[in-house]
């Protein structure tokens, strides 16, 4: 009987990614989300969990709206820092292990070297903070490995990528932020990680926080010119500072994470962001 692995927020862009690829990989795939379990009533997750003992559970399951949450702490938190307490619980429980999906928010972005799993982390908005918060209620159980990630994007769901192919056809030009400089992450190649973790050899799945994007650094108008490029569009992209396009939550200037752990304890190889860019928007 091949092992149990519950999906949590399936319906999410990593989530629906991992859908997409689950059939290669010899588990068997539970795939749930807030429409089907609201995770947070007890009694029906305890059933669920009990009922399923699962080998791994794979947290996907995030509130994710950063501007959002400046002003709705409390359900951010729910979501962002019991919640991952509660899966951990659930899997130790079983027998099982967590991986628990987390953000590049968690740092303050004033660094200028890529940043490590154990540098100091100061997030600046209440997304990030609900995050740590939940990093911090999990991080020293044995049977949790964190995986931070950063400007996530995919073929499903809403985000930047997706956002910036309709605008640079509908409009004639756009104001992109230029001084904030990070890694762009396909979600499809970071299911491809995860899933590449859990059928590593029992002794390489090692608990602790690990650092997942693609390689390469650039910014959202670097990023918003490739899609342009990539799509012949003709709108104009003009550059602006962070300052020029006030937000509710603050982002960080600089989150550019440092990968050597996981490619090292995974044998992974990872992609260039603009050869994932590419695939997607293809697939779009």
């Amino acid at each position: 009987m091949s092992q149990k692995v519950i999906v949590t927020g399936a319906n999410g862009q990593l989530g629906s990614e991992i859908r997409q690829i689950a059939d290669n990989y010899n588990f068997q795939f539970i795939f749930t989300d807030i429409d089907a379990l609201d995770l947070l009533d007890n009694n029906a997750a305890d059933t669920f969990f009990k009922e399923h003992n699962p080998a791994f559970i794979i947290n996907c399951a995030a509130y994710t709206n950063v501007d959002k949450a400046e002003e709705d702490a409390d359900a951010a938190r729910m979501v962002n820092a019991v919640l991952p307490a509660r899966l951990a619980e659930y899997a130790a429980n079983a027998g099982g292990t967590l991986i628990h999906v987390s953000t590049d928010y968690v740092f303050a972005g004033t660094h200028h070297r890529p940043l490590k799993e154990d540098d100091p982390t100061a997030p600046q908005s209440s997304y990030g903070k609900t995050k740590l918060e939940g990093e911090n209620a999990i991080k020293n159980m044995d049977n949790v490995l964190i995986v931070r990630t950063s400007w996530l994007y995919s073929s499903f769901g809403n985000n930047f990528v997706k956002s910036m192919l309709r605008l640079t056809k509908e409009r004639d030009e756009l104001r992109i932020v230029f001084d904030q400089v990070g890694s762009p992450t396909y979600a499809g190649d970071l299911a491809k990680a995860i899933l590449q973790m859990i059928t590593a050899p029992t002794e390489k799945i090692v608990p602790g926080i690990y650092h997942y994007s693609n390689e390469g650094v650039c910014s959202w108008y670097d990023l918003t010119f490739e899609i342009r490029a990539l799509t012949g569009a003709d709108c104009k992209i003009l550059p602006i500072e962070t300052k020029d396009y006030p937000l509710p939550a603050p982002r960080p200037h600089y989150s550019i994470m440092n990968k050597e752990k996981i490619k090292t304890q995974f044998g992974l190889e990872i992609p260039h962001w603009r050869s994932s860019l590419q695939k997607c928007i293809k697939k779009l």
